[in-house]
């Protein structure tokens, strides 16, 4: 038995953030009704739900995504999107634990470590 991937929930106030979020990081639209949507892309799976009681907003989650081309994915938004690569990470880096990463996040401070091994 292996587990394969994980598919996050990103919860938002108002869900078309997340849609434009996430359709700058190249997924698309899968699924969309009221206050739920899947977005996909490259068999990464993404569910955004939007909810007015405004729980998790001073703690907003952070993923990964694993690529096999990091340096194309980080070509692809920097020159699409640039202002959604995270201040802290927006080059490639050699990380010492062993892995390539950057990292991109939204205007609530949802961020995503884009990484490959």
């Amino acid at each position: 038995m292996s587990l394969l991937k994980i598919i996050p929930k990103v919860i938002y106030d108002d869900i078309n953030t997340g849609i434009r979020f996430f359709t700058a990081l190249g997924f698309e639209v899968k699924y969309a009704e009221n206050d739920f949507c899947i977005m996909a892309r490259d068999g990464v799976t993404i569910q955004l739900i939007a909810s007015e009681e405004n729980f998790i907003i001073g703690d907003r989650p952070e993923f990964r995504i694993e690529t096999d081309d990091i340096e194309g994915y980080y070509a692809e938004i920097k020159a699409q999107n640039p202002e959604i690569l995270h201040p802290n990470l927006n080059v490639i880096k050699h990380q010492p634990w062993g892995l390539t990463e950057f990292a991109v996040s939204d205007e609530t401070s949802v961020c995503i470590i884009i990484q490959q091994r």
